[in-house]
C-alpha cells in the first residue's frame, strides 16, 4: 500500500467529517446537510464501510477523505495529503513530499512569513529600535502575556532592514520578497512595505501565517493608520479573520462568536476574559468569512462602533449570517466606545452589555424608529422600506413573523398591510437577485439505473439474493452503459465468492466504474420489511428502465425516418430516384413499430 492510501486507511472517514458537520446515523450510513450548499433536507450521505461521501443535492460532490478536506479547507492534495499524514502519525517520504506549482510557493511564503514574524518580534521585545513601540502598547495596557499571545512586533523605519536580512541571511530571492508581499520594487532594489510601524501577524484557523498588518504610532502622521498584507498567493482579505487561532476554541465552547473592529479590541477582550472574540479587515462579513465562523459558533455577535459606519456594516453582514442561518445579535457599548476603550474605561460595564446582547432586529428597529416621525405616513413608508428587506432575510417564519408583529404595532398599522408590502418586497428581490446555479438535470434512465443498483448492492449480503435479483432484471439492462457493467462484474463476484464484501469488490472494478458504484453504496433507499419486497421494487424498476430503453430507440429511429425523409424529397426534387432511400425509410418504420409493440406489451 503506497502512503496516500496508508493514510486513508488510518483515519476513520465518519470520525473526522464529524468534527466539521454534525452527523446522523441513516441505516448503515451517515446524513448531514452538506456542507458545500445550503439545504433545508440533509442530502450528505458517508459510508463507514467504504469510507467515501457523497451528496445528492444540488452541488453533487462526493470522494473519499482527501477530498473532503480538499473542498472544505480549499486545499490542494499536496497540503491535504500533509495535513492528514500529520493526524496519521504517518511520515510522509521524500517522494511524497514533492511539491509542484502553486502548493510549493505557498509552502516557501509560510516559511518566509514565519521568519518575518520572529523578526519583527525580535524587534520590538528585544531591540532598542521597537522600545518606543513596547512603550506604546504599555500605555495601551497591552502586556508581555498579550504580546507573546499574538507575536506581536515591531517594523524599524529603515527603508530594507528586514528584507535585506531574509535576503542576505537567509537566501530569499527579491522575487520572494514581492510574492509574499513584504516588499515592492525601488529600481533594482526592494524595500520594506512595512515600516516604523507596530505589525500584527495575521494567522489562520490551521495557524499558517498569512500575512502582517502594520499600525502607525502616531494618530497626527497624515497616513493610513493600518495597512495590510496587499493579495498575494496564501493572503485574501475577504477571507481572513483576526485572532480565529487564538480564539477558536473559546467560540466553539461558547457557541457564540463576538465580532469586532480591531485587533486592540480582540487583544483588550482577551485579557479581561472575554475569548471568544475576533476582528474582520473590512467593513463587513464575507460569505468566506461566515462559513468559517459557522464551524464554530451558531450565534454571530456584531460589536462594532456605534456610528453610521459601524451601522451600515452590520447591515451589510447580516444577509450573508442568516443566508448560513445562524443567529445573529448585536452588543450596544455603554457610551458609543469601541470594546477596547470601554474595557479600559468601565470594564464591568461592557461585561454586563456582553451578557445582554440583543436581536439584531431589534437593533435595526429601535434605530431606525427613533431617526424619523412614525407619526406621519412618510416616517412609517421610511420604516418599512429599511427594515422589511431585512425581514425578508429571516428564514425562520416564527421569528419572521414576531418582527412583521412588532413592526405593524410600532407603525400603528395592520398586519395585513405590512405582510403585502413584505410580500411585494420579496418579488422586487426574486427578480433583480442573481440567480442560483442549479444542479443540470441527468436523464431519468440514468438516475432510475443508479437507483436499481443501489437496492442490488445494499441488499446483497450474499449469493443468494443477488442470485434472485438477476433473475429479475436480466435483459433488462443496456450492458453498455456503466450500471451494466457494474452487474456483470457482480455476476462474475458471486461466481467466485458467496458473501458481498464491498470493498473487495471494488478492487475489481475499473476506476471509470468506481463513482457509480460508491454513489450505489450511499444511494438513500426507503426502508422495505422484507427482501421479497425488495424483490418486486427491483422488478418494477427494471421493466421501467426497459420502457426507457425502449422510448430512447424510438426517439432515435423517429429522427432517422425524418432525415430520410428529407433526403428523399431532395432525391425526388433532383429526379435522382429514391429507391434506396425508400427501402431504408421502409426498415425505420418496421423496426419502429416492432419498438411500439414491444412497448405496448411491456
Amino acid at each position: 500500500m503506497d502512503q496516500v492510501g496508508e493514510i486513508r486507511e488510518k483515519i476513520d472517514i465518519v470520525s473526522f467529517i464529524s468534527e466539521f458537520v454534525t452527523l446522523n446515523k441513516a441505516g448503515r450510513n451517515f446524513k448531514a446537510n452538506c456542507p458545500f450548499h445550503t439545504e433545508k433536507t440533509a442530502s450528505f450521505v458517508i459510508s463507514p464501510e467504504r469510507q467515501i461521501w457523497h451528496c445528492f443535492g444540488t452541488c453533487n460532490k462526493g470522494g473519499d477523505v482527501y477530498q473532503f478536506l480538499m473542498e472544505y479547507e480549499k486545499m490542494d492534495f499536496p497540503e491535504a495529503l500533509r495535513t492528514l499524514a500529520k493526524r496519521a502519525g504517518v511520515e510522509l517520504k521524500e517522494r511524497n513530499q514533492g511539491s509542484s506549482g502553486d502548493t510549493y510557493k505557498k509552502e516557501k511564503l509560510y516559511e518566509i512569513n514565519i521568519l518575518a514574524k520572529q523578526y519583527y518580534h525580535y524587534v520590538l521585545t528585544k531591540h532598542d529600535a521597537g522600545k518606543k513601540a513596547l512603550d506604546y502598547l504599555k500605555k495601551r495596557g497591552i502586556n508581555e502575556k498579550l504580546i507573546e499571545a499574538f507575536m506581536l512586533g515591531f517594523a524599524p523605519s529603515s527603508g530594507s532592514a528586514l528584507t535585506s536580512y531574509l535576503i542576505n541571511k537567509k537566501k530569499y530571492s527579491k522575487q520572494d520578497m514581492l510574492d509574499a508581499g513584504l516588499g515592492y520594487s525601488r529600481g533594482s532594489s526592494v524595500s520594506d512595505f512595512f515600516r516604523g510601524r507596530l505589525i500584527f501577524p495575521l494567522v489562520d484557523h490551521r495557524d499558517n501565517i498569512v500575512g502582517f498588518s502594520g499600525r502607525i504610532l502616531d494618530n497626527d502622521i497624515k497616513t493610513s493608520k493600518y495597512i495590510n498584507t496587499r493579495e498575494t498567493l496564501i493572503y485574501h482579505k475577504g477571507d481572513h479573520i483576526f485572532g480565529i487561532n487564538n480564539t477558536k476554541d473559546a467560540i466553539r465552547r461558547t457557541n457564540q462568536v463576538i465580532i469586532l473592529e480591531g485587533e486592540f479590541d480582540v487583544m483588550t477582550c482577551f485579557e479581561n476574559g472575554i475569548s471568544n472574540v475576533i476582528a474582520v479587515k473590512g467593513t463587513a462579513l464575507t460569505d468566506s468569512q461566515v462559513n468559517l465562523l459557522g464551524r464554530y459558533a451558531e450565534k454571530v455577535t456584531f460589536c462594532f462602533d456605534t456610528d453610521k459606519a459601524g451601522q451600515e456594516a452590520v447591515k451589510r453582514s447580516l444577509s450573508v449570517v442568516e443566508k448560513k442561518g445562524l443567529m445573529p445579535t448585536v452588543i450596544e457599548v455603554p457610551g458609543g466606545k469601541d470594546a477596547d476603550e470601554a474595557l479600559r474605561s468601565d470594564p464591568g460595564a461592557f461585561k454586563k452589555a456582553v451578557k445582554n446582547d440583543i436581536s439584531i432586529y431589534d437593533y435595526l428597529l429601535e434605530k431606525t424608529i427613533s431617526s424619523v416621525d412614525v407619526k406621519i405616513a412618510v416616517g412609517k413608508k421610511k420604516v418599512a422600506d429599511t427594515l422589511l428587506p431585512f425581514i425578508a432575510q429571516i428564514r425562520n417564519e416564527i421569528i419572521r413573523e414576531h418582527y412583521l408583529k412588532k413592526i405593524s404595532t410600532e407603525l400603528d398599522t395592520s398586519y395585513e398591510s405590512i405582510v403585502r408590502e413584505m410580500e411585494r418586497v420579496e418579488k422586487k428581490e426574486k427578480t433583480t437577485a442573481t440567480t442560483e446555479i442549479l444542479k443540470l438535470k441527468r436523464p431519468k434512465e440514468e438516475i432510475t439505473e443508479e437507483y436499481l443498483l443501489a437496492l442490488i448492492v445494499q441488499n446483497s449480503k450474499d449469493a443468494s439474493f443477488f442470485q434472485k435479483a438477476r433473475d429479475v432484471f436480466s435483459g433488462n439492462l443496456n450492458k453498455n452503459r456503466a450500471v451494466g457493467k457494474i452487474m456483470d462484474k457482480l455476476s462474475s463476484f458471486f461466481g467466485k465468492e458467496k458473501i458481498f464484501d464491498s470493498k473487495k469488490f471494488a478492487n475489481t472494478l475499473p476506476q471509470e466504474l468506481l463513482t457509480t458504484f460508491d454513489k450505489s453504496i450511499l444511494y438513500p433507499l426507503p426502508v422495505f420489511t422484507d427482501a421479497e419486497k425488495i424483490i418486486k421494487e427491483v422488478e418494477k424498476i427494471a421493466k421501467l428502465l426497459r420502457t426507457f430503453y425502449i422510448q430512447e430507440k424510438m426517439r432515435y429511429i423517429a429522427e432517422e425516418i425524418k432525415k430520410e425523409e428529407a433526403a428523399l424529397s431532395v432525391a425526388d426534387a433532383k429526379g435522382t430516384g429514391g429507391s434506396r432511400v425508400s427501402k431504408e425509410i421502409e426498415s425505420l418504420q418496421k423496426e419502429y413499430s416492432a419498438l411500439a409493440a414491444e412497448l405496448r406489451g411491456s
